[in-house]
């Protein structure tokens, strides 16, 4: 099982994701609605703004304050200097 840093010392399993996407479309925010009231939804932004959902295959949502091109990069293994995770907080 590889796990994926989402930020903060968070971590989701690789196996387990379906898709990383900008929050800011009408259709992502209505997900993150219905996941928050099923309550399925991870908020894993330690009150910082959202910059990305990820999508699990078991049904949860998962608020990460790091980009999606972050997270992404971070997946498919290329080298990350963890410059956005360390300006965040400051």
């Amino acid at each position: 099982m590889r796990l994926i840093n989402i930020g903060f010392g968070n971590l989701v399993s690789a196996g387990r994701l379906v898709a990383i996407v900008s929050p800011d479309s009408a259709p992502i925010k209505r997900m993150v609605q219905e996941a928050r009231d099923r309550g399925v939804l991870i908020d894993a932004t330690y009150g910082r703004r959202t910059k990305s959902v990820i999508v699990m295959d078991n049904d949860h949502l998962v608020l990460s304050a790091l980009q999606p091109e972050t997270i992404s990069n971070r997946l498919s293994g290329e080298k990350d200097d963890g410059a956005e995770e360390e300006a965040q907080w400051q």
